[in-house]
């Protein structure tokens, strides 16, 4: 459902327009004491040119992006600021947005009010949800947090070769891939999902204005293959905060199915596999996931690091021990994530390093390795443990949740459609 404006919003935003508006007419007015009365419905008053907070109509506006290398003062001083401004200006930005955090091709504006002395106002958006304004008279600095609207949104597909491209194919946000599959990651391995597979998910589409600019909370997601179906519905209580199956059992498993996103398997746990680089037979003891290089490699449990190092075979490497039993090896990173070491604790779901092609590798791609009781074994034929239930006491609440969002994805249909709003039949089914 399409959210409502603020009412103070509407009042902060156009009550100075109604001001300057009214005014306008008054000097108009004043200028012009013969003007008949019956006359001043048809004045023209020049509309308001309202961003940033300011009347661009007030100003001579030059827009532009970022260039490489390029500095604050590269660009003030074609505005007639002078060095000893602009240190100052940047010193005053320090705590609120560091004028050395300005980044290549994003976009910035200059306001002047009179292009032949110092500009007034230079803009820097670091991203489409806030901009940063430099005072440059006074010298003051503000990060604006743009206000952001969310619309339900129900989308579905049927997967044609993975589920980022089937996503791309339908001009669905990439980001929903992401939502979607840490949603689902547990359940379905998104590695070996096959064509003709299907999807279904109702979610908040984010707007500043009427432009889409990302997406918001993924309220529940549907897949279905090989004949299996599979829900996860998002809950968040006082205790609780995360996706369940239908019957209020956390989708979250002890064990990520793989340490990276949007990947294929190369390569199998084979113990007769002939060796791409060696060129002779030699057990292949890891699963192997190729990736671009730079991909993120995440830990697929929590644990404590007790190796981060290099050896001709292996490459860059990680081993995390999880406990007693489990531990995982992540094999010819490109590079560690920062602050990666020995004897360090990782989180689920945590960057540890990035996929590369170190040590004797052909292409760029993650070797991943599964301990259980010190043995090497498939990770993918593993009976893997199941984290604790919701308690019984939680779920007449998470019921609720689940019949509500269970209705509104039942009600999509499996047939090929682009994203829509949610329908009138959605709204009745309101969520709690």
């Amino acid at each position: 459902m399409e959210p409502k404006y603020p009412k103070r919003r509407i009042r902060r935003i156009y009550f100075p327009v109604f001001v300057m508006a009214a005014l306008a007419a008054v000097l108009y007015v004043d200028r012009n004491p013969d003007i008949p009365l019956d006359e001043l419905s048809n004045l023209e008053i020049p509309a308001v040119n309202l961003e940033y907070g300011l009347n661009l109509n007030d100003f001579h506006v030059v827009r532009g992006e970022i260039e490489p290398n390029q500095f604050l003062a590269d660009i003030l001083l074609q505005h007639r600021v002078s060095y000893q401004h602009i240190g100052e200006l940047a010193a005053a930005a320090k705590d609120v947005f560091d004028v050395r955090n300005l980044r290549a091709g994003k976009p910035y504006t200059v306001l002047s009010r009179d292009t032949s002395t110092m500009a007034d106002y230079f803009i820097y958006e670091p991203n489409v949800l806030s901009y940063v304004v430099y005072s440059i008279n006074d010298k003051q600095v503000e990060l604006v947090e743009r206000e952001i609207f969310r619309r339900d949104r129900m989308a579905n597909g049927t997967i044609s070769s993975s589920l980022w491209q089937t996503m791309i194919d339908q001009d669905l946000d990439y980001e929903l891939a992401a939502k979607m599959e840490d949603a689902l990651a547990w359940s379905v391995d998104f590695h070996h999902i096959q064509k003709g597979d299907a999807f279904k998910v109702f979610y908040e589409e984010l707007f500043i204005g009427d432009k889409p600019v990302g997406v918001g909370k993924l309220h529940g997601a549907y897949f279905t293959t090989s004949n299996n179906d599979y829900y996860a519905i998002k809950f968040d209580s006082e205790k609780y905060d995360g996706y369940y199956d239908l019957e209020g059992r956390p989708m979250k498993k002890v064990f990520l199915k793989a340490p990276v996103k949007y990947t294929r398997i190369s390569s199998k746990y084979n113990l007769r596999r002939f060796h791409p680089v060696l060129r002779r037979v030699k057990a292949h003891l890891g699963t192997d996931y190729a990736a671009p290089y730079g991909t993120p490699i995440y830990a697929v449990a929590n644990g404590v690091v007790t190796k981060a190092g290099y050896t001709k075979g292996n490459g860059n490497y990680v081993k995390i021990k999880h406990d007693k039993v489990y531990s995982t090896q992540y094999l010819h990173m490109q590079k560690f994530a920062k602050g990666i070491s020995s004897g360090v604790q990782v989180k689920q779901g945590q960057v540890i390093g990035y996929v590369g092609s170190t040590g004797l590798a052909t292409g760029p791609h993650v070797c991943f390795r599964f301990w259980k009781y010190g043995r090497q074994v498939n990770h993918l034929r593993e009976n893997l443990p199941e984290p604790d239930p919701m308690p019984k006491e939680e779920l007449p609440k998470y019921f609720v949740v689940r019949d509500s969002i269970q209705l509104i994805l039942d009600q999509i249909s499996l047939d090929p459609v682009v994203a829509s709003e949610a329908s009138d039949a959605t709204e009745a089914a309101s969520l709690p």
